[in-house]
């Protein structure tokens, strides 16, 4: 049975169990795009289980707030150069679009790729040290060249912000269901299907809550720099001890 991604954040009012949170809050976290089966996983880790001191959720629409530790912040019908200043330690930029049938959801603020670096200036206005983005892609049309640094201008210029941390983290997406008007389409659609078996294993998308758990980790352990998590090792964390995947990827030198 699907679950209301707004009861994950129901945690934040149960007491924190003594070391469960691995290690002591953090600040203000400010997650823009919480919606969508990832973001409701890493609401559920970052913000239900108290990793932080304080949690803000950018969203279009009035939410009654009233989750000890929660905070909706209201986004202005203005650029987002303009909008007024939070105060956030860590953020987190998810792209995933809200799903229908979850109307709450639908009241959360999501970002689109284009507005990136505008977004991350207004969030390093805002005293952002710690930025992490989840970067989605079709599987299997990334160029291996781009998978394990900056893929583009957008991403080069959030990193020339002065962030003290930046965490990039590629994870293949599913393919968009597509409607065909006629038989023929349909067909040819069929016929290329078989293209998806072509698809290395690596580069295959894994489940939210192992992503969730990678963002988690690397949060905790990351050093001062960039760090790119390329499909395949976002793959490989699913596959074993994701604490130490994780670890070597931070660690390996840049």
């Amino acid at each position: 049975m699907a679950i209301d991604p707004f009861q994950a954040l129901q945690a934040a009012n149960r007491r924190p169990v003594p070391g469960s949170d691995g290690g002591p809050p953090k600040g203000t976290l400010l997650i823009a795009g919480a919606t969508g089966a990832l973001g409701h996983e890493l609401v559920r880790r970052l913000a239900g289980r108290h990793r932080f001191d304080h949690t803000l959720v950018l969203a279009r629409e009035p939410i009654r707030d009233g989750l000890r530790g929660v905070e909706t912040v209201l986004t202005p019908a203005l650029p987002i150069a303009q909008w007024p200043l939070v105060r956030a330690d860590t953020a987190l930029v998810l792209f995933e679009p809200p799903r229908l049938y979850y109307d709450r959801e639908r009241a959360l603020w999501t970002p689109e790729p284009a507005q990136l670096p505008a977004l991350a200036g207004w969030l390093r206005a805002c005293g952002v040290q710690t930025l992490a983005v989840v970067q989605p892609h079709d599987q299997g049309r990334l160029p291996e060249a781009l998978k394990h640094g900056l893929a583009s201008l957008d991403e080069q210029a959030v990193v020339a912000l002065g962030f003290e941390r930046v965490l990039l983290v590629r994870s293949a997406r599913k393919p968009a269901a597509v409607r065909f008007a006629n038989l023929g389409d349909r067909l040819a659609a069929w016929m290329l299907s078989i293209a998806r078996f072509m698809v290395p294993a690596s580069e295959q998308p894994v489940r939210a809550s192992k992503v969730a758990e990678l963002i988690d980790v690397a949060l905790r352990l990351a050093p001062t720099g960039v760090h790119v998590a390329a499909p395949e090792l976002v793959w490989r964390a699913t596959q074993g001890e994701l604490s130490a995947v994780v670890e070597g990827w931070v660690a390996a030198p840049r």
